[in-house]
């Protein structure tokens, strides 16, 4: 059975960049998995100015605004290192999908997909959905077992449930898979029950205050959000030896990161996600 912990960063009124990404853990290291960033998270919350924070930012705490100013720099960086560095550790999955927002309107207008809300956010959940299907359907055990969980407040949380119980063919081409296991050599989806099988079909929300998952996924997304914005900035634009610092920890997260991997060209779902990328960003 696994955990997938997603959250997103990134919104129209700020960047072209959006990213949503869940950290995806076996239920067997549940537990010590986020034992261990309670320890390395809870010691910088106190750290907070109003004492005690219950809730880690990652955008406001490296830019050491707000409650984060009396943090310098030095450990500001230290600690993002450290819970990337956990993050790949024992294991552990990341799924992902890093959107250019203007990219993502010129292939809704051009594919039509069909999403009842058509919103960056039900975009980049199916991606990811379908990523976790195409990594589980592997293991026929694990039938209906990944569980997914996300940040209550979202509003487009019952329609993405609501996706995933619909099973939309037009999904298929991006789990379709050759490569051999134990449903065969070129699996694909026989019947509408095969679709999103290995997926509980709802979503469960919960305040990301209480799960420290999520906020450990706000950092994977931060992080990726933040190195795709520095490729099209200039030098002046970013503090001293940001750049570098984003690209090694991009080259850190690269080493668990699920791909999809060569897909069929002619498939529309395909050409969408294709479109709907960042550029930089290797489905």
């Amino acid at each position: 059975m696994k955990f997938v912990y997603v959250d997103e960063s990134g919104s129209r009124d700020q960047t072209d960049v959006f990213v949503m990404c869940g950290l995806m853990i076996d239920a067997s290291r549940l537990r010590k998995k986020t034992e261990d960033y309670e320890q390395l998270l809870n010691p910088i919350l106190e750290k907070h100015s109003s004492g005690n924070a219950r809730e880690f930012k990652t955008s406001k705490f490296i830019q050491g605004k707000g409650g984060w100013k009396g943090i310098g720099l030095a450990e500001r960086k230290k600690f993002l290192e450290t819970a990337c560095k956990l993050a790949v550790s024992k294991g552990d999955k990341i799924v992902g999908l890093a959107l250019s927002i203007s990219s993502v309107d010129e292939a809704i207008n051009k594919f039509n997909p069909p999403l009842s809300r058509p919103h960056l956010w039900q975009v980049a959940a199916m991606f990811i959905a379908s990523l976790v299907q195409k990594e589980m359907q592997k293991n026929e055990r694990n039938k209906g077992l990944t569980v997914f969980i996300m940040d209550n407040n979202h509003r487009e949380m019952p329609s993405f449930s609501d996706e995933l119980h619909a099973r939309n063919e037009w999904f298929d081409g991006l789990y379709e898979t050759k490569n051999k296991n134990s449903r065969g050599p070129d699996w694909k989806p026989r019947t509408p029950d095969d679709r999103f099988d290995q997926i509980i079909n709802t979503a469960f929300g919960i305040n990301s205050e209480h799960a420290t998952l999520i906020q450990v996924a706000d950092i994977i997304c931060y992080v990726y959000r933040r190195y795709l914005e520095l490729t099209s900035m200039g030098e002046r634009e970013c503090w001293d030896g940001e750049r570098q610092f984003y690209q090694d920890l991009f080259d850190l997260l690269k080493r668990c990161r699920l791909k999809l991997g060569r897909r069929p060209k002619d498939r529309p779902c395909v050409k969408f996600y294709k479109t709907a990328k960042h550029n930089k960003w290797n489905l």
